[in-house]
């Protein structure tokens, strides 16, 4: 990190006050010497107190010019010595990706939490053993433990840098539980913006609470269990108002009704972690069912008109009577079980607390296709249902390149759809999005994963394609 200093501000600002007093010392200085001097040029042994004066001045100078040396501040340091730990979020920065002035070189980030003491001198002592090693503080959070302190670091190390190294050189340092990952320019906001950030899209939508949590937590896998299973039956899940913190799991009260659990096995959760999640949580809560309203209107190859929108437990009379006109080959294509047990799911699907659903209205406001997009633990599931009589005009194709586009916007890596190899309509949907698939087969049952990160979706024209 280089210091730049302002020549506005290096400069000591003068005043004509202070130039009017120097004058005045200079002035009443040269008097006085010039009176000693007579006096003292009159006497018998005038030139030899002369010289003896200027001697011991001499001496006094020489003398106050080293204790000054000796007991001044330090200047600022520089290069590999520079460490400077700043208030606010605890963020701190130490310099050295090119403490040798040789030019840039390649860098990586890495995101890194270890336990110390809680004593002076701990995080000191960190800071230099990452200085010595030419890396980079971004930011520094800490989460103070009922014995010692956890200190979370977003660093930039040189390429060259293993994380072995790293870990070997804070344990020396006195860290201790020390774990080390990749990190990405995604990371670089500071915790308060990145919080603010999340609060404001789980205001916006309530689909957006189990994803918010992930990106506050890191990876871990979420569940939402609810207080009814599809059945009636009560599932017991249920947490205190004060939620439960244990090690890598915590269980915090949904607003909904039920528990939401949240796993973390490779990394114990925080006490500041958990009261971050339980105010999410609360936040959620006060604000109630929300869901955006936007509207899509598209127009079918044929000239009729639909609607695209966002659903929630609002559609569910007009869900169920869908299903009423559904053939029983439509319904069990997309539950795979008895169709008399359709309307069950619909309750558990159009909650925005397991996903996001689109729901396709004609003209006249008949539902006629739904779209889901379910968070499933640290997977994301798709699934669709068409309207046997309006099926193959590309509703399908759709309705999965809006959810596949929602599925990205919301970080996920894959999506998977949970088909049988019959179902020529949702997998020819799967296909055209030209997005990388692996199919696995079991017993008739046909999942195809869509890899997200692997290329940029391709932006589809409205039915391209045939689908479901």
């Amino acid at each position: 990190m280089t210091v730049v200093t302002s020549p506005k501000t290096a400069r000591r600002s003068h005043h004509w006050r202070r130039d009017m007093i120097e004058l005045a010392a200079l002035f009443t200085a040269v008097a006085v010497a010039d009176a000693i001097a007579n006096l003292v040029g009159h006497q018998p042994d005038g030139p030899y107190l002369l010289i003896a004066s200027a001697v011991a001045l001499a001496v006094t100078a020489a003398f106050h010019t080293w204790w000054a040396r000796r007991h001044s501040h330090a200047p600022p340091p520089t290069g590999s010595d520079l460490v400077a730990v700043g208030d606010g979020d605890d963020a701190a920065r130490g310099h050295g990706t090119d403490c040798d002035g040789d030019g840039p070189e390649d860098t990586a980030l890495w995101r890194m939490r270890t336990t110390v003491r809680d004593t002076p001198g701990s995080l000191a002592a960190l800071c230099g053993a990452l200085a010595r090693h030419r890396v980079d503080i971004l930011t520094l959070q800490t989460h103070p433990l009922a014995r010692g302190t956890v200190d979370e670091f977003l660093l930039r190390a040189p390429a060259q840098l293993q994380a072995q190294q790293l870990s070997r050189a804070i344990s020396a340092a006195g860290g201790s539980s020390t774990w080390i990952e990749r990190a990405d320019t995604h990371d670089l906001v500071d915790a308060p913006t990145r919080v603010l950030g999340l609060a404001t899209r789980t205001a916006l939508d309530a689909a957006e609470l189990p994803l918010a949590l992930r990106q506050l937590l890191g990876r871990c896998t979420i569940h939402s269990l609810p207080a009814v299973s599809i059945t009636g039956r009560a599932t017991g899940a249920s947490a205190p108002v004060e939620g439960v913190l244990e090690e890598t799991v915590m269980r915090l009260r949904d607003p909904s009704g039920g528990a939401i659990t949240i796993e973390r096995p490779y990394l114990p959760f925080t006490p500041t972690e958990f009261a971050r999640a339980r105010a999410l949580v609360e936040l959620d809560a006060r604000l109630g069912p929300r869901v955006p309203r936007s509207r899509h209107v598209l127009t079918l190859p044929e000239g009729n008109e639909i609607t695209v929108r966002r659903a929630d437990r609002d559609d569910l009379e007009a869900a169920r009577a869908m299903h009423d006109r559904c053939s029983d080959r439509t319904l069990r294509l997309r539950y795979h079980g008895p169709v008399h047990d359709a309307d069950r799911y619909l309750d558990h699907l159009l909650s925005p607390r397991f996903g996001r659903t689109l729901a396709v209205r004609t003209a006249s406001g008949r539902l006629v296709a739904l779209g889901h997009l379910l968070w499933d633990g640290d997977e994301t599931e798709v699934a669709l249902l068409v309207e046997d009589d309006w099926q193959r005009r590309g509703i399908g194709s759709e309705l999965l390149s809006r959810l596949v586009a929602l599925a990205i916007e919301a970080g996920c890596e894959s999506v998977y759809a949970v088909t049988q190899s019959s179902n020529t309509g949702m997998v020819a949907a799967m296909r055209a999005l030209s997005l990388p698939l692996d199919y696995q087969i079991e017993e008739g049952t046909l999942v195809i994963t869509a890899r997200l990160d692997a290329t940029p979706v391709r932006s589809l024209p409205p039915y391209e394609q045939a689908g479901r």
